[in-house]
């Protein structure tokens, strides 16, 4: 017997690994940023709201992945699901090489949909396999994962902006570079799936003791029930609100820096924002396991409010700073929501059921990404990057609201337990 959980334990332990290093490659789909301004002059003639849309559709469609792939791999395997996605995204920036300024929608269809449905069949079903390895490790495990995911564009965002050079430039070496880095989708999900495997039934039980205010699940939801309970939608409207101004900034981080009179360095940004989300994603994921997860939800939502509102007044070198810190409350959000999602609703459904938590997700990055589009543009036909503070000023204002929306939603756990 002991022989045999020592088996576990390792596969466990594998299991984790393999899931860190299929996110550190999917962080890629995070430094947008080193693309946005390539492919809006080149494919999009110019129209900065229209190009940033293409990473608001893969984050949209990172959701849309997510219940399918989390459904699937209920019924199949998470091994096979995690292939079968690691393909089609690496489909989806293979096809994304080949688009022209004659048909720039196409995009959309490529790196957006395939890209982000690819991108959620492998998400949120590795974040699940790993909670289920280390059920009562919630906040730390998952903090490891998605931090594994910012730290991959820290990685690969020197790695990308080189391939951009080799192949020609900032407008032309973007196409050639979707193309090697769907090999390196390809690869790594391909044999990373080999070692994902969900650990027998009883391996723990769900229900072990979390310091999180909302652990101790009333019963295991499944997505239909879960949809029934005003706490789903409490949950899935305040992570949209949530993440307005770490979208805003992920998306347009380069342009700001560039237009602040730092373009000589504006890669920084990129590198800021990427690597402290990657952080914020685990710091924040072991402070929740002791602080519990609203109470941080709470520092993490406040934290934005202000952080946005600091936007236009940072110049110099202190945008760096800033941007850094945004992506470091932003990176908490990405490593509390799905640790949440389980406490309230159990484990055993969570990779379908946080694939429909992600919807608030996917639609606050479109929406995000038309506000603040919309306004870099304008600042830009200005030549007034202040211009775009606007948009900012509307993130601070979601996630004051979301404040609001989980101070509701901690009285009615407090309720339902009583």
């Amino acid at each position: 017997m002991p022989k045999k959980r020592g088996l576990m334990k390792k596969q466990g332990l594998l299991a984790v690994i393999a899931a860190i290093a299929i996110q550190l490659t999917l962080g890629i789909a995070y430094i947008w940023s080193v693309f946005q301004t390539g492919i809006a002059d080149t494919i999009f003639n110019g129209n900065s709201a229209s190009a940033a849309l293409t990473f608001s559709i893969l984050l949209a469609a990172l959701s849309i992945g997510s219940i399918i792939g989390g459904t699937l791999a209920v019924k199949y395997t998470t091994r096979s699901v995690v292939f079968i996605g690691g393909i089609i995204l690496s489909a989806g920036f293979f096809f994304a090489s080949f688009v022209t300024a004659g048909f720039p929608q196409m995009l959309w269809i490529t790196y957006g949909l395939m890209g982000g449905i690819g991108m959620g069949f492998t998400y949120s079903t590795t974040i699940a396999c790993a909670q289920k390895w280390y059920p009562h490790k919630k906040g730390l495990v998952t903090g490891i994962i998605v931090s594994a995911l910012g730290l991959g564009g820290v990685i690969f965002t020197p790695i990308v902006e080189r391939l951009i050079t080799i192949f020609g430039g900032v407008g032309s070496g973007e196409p050639k570079s979707f193309m090697v880095l769907s090999f390196v989708f390809l690869i790594v999900c391909s044999i990373g799936s080999i070692f994902l495997k969900n650990p027998p039934e009883g391996w723990m039980a769900d229900s072990i003791a979390s310091k999180s205010a909302a652990a101790k699940p009333v019963k295991i939801y499944m997505p239909k029930e879960m949809l029934k309970t005003p706490q789903f939608y409490l949950l899935t409207v305040t992570f949209m609100l949530a993440c307005m101004g770490g979208l805003m900034m992920m998306g347009f981080a380069k342009p700001i820096a560039v237009a602040k009179g730092l373009g000589t360095t504006a890669t920084i940004g990129v590198l800021a924002i990427t690597m402290f989300n990657s952080l914020g994603r685990l710091l924040w994921g072991i402070i929740s396991d002791k602080l519990g997860r609203i109470n941080t939800i709470f520092i993490l939502l406040a934290g934005t409010a202000v952080l946005s509102l600091l936007v236009n007044s940072a110049n110099g070198y202190l945008i760096y700073v800033l941007i850094a810190f945004i992506g470091f409350f932003y990176g908490g959000f990405l490593s509390n929501f799905p640790s949440l999602t389980a406490d309230l609703f159990g484990a055993k459904h969570m990779a379908t059921n946080y694939g429909i938590v992600l919807l608030g997700f996917g639609g606050g990055a479109i929406i995000s990404s038309i506000i603040a589009g919309h306004y870099r543009d304008i600042a830009r036909d200005a030549g007034d990057i202040s211009l775009m503070f606007p948009a900012f000023v509307i993130a601070s204002c979601c996630a004051a609201a979301g404040i609001i929306m989980m101070f509701v939603l901690k009285r009615m756990i407090k309720k339902n337990s009583n």
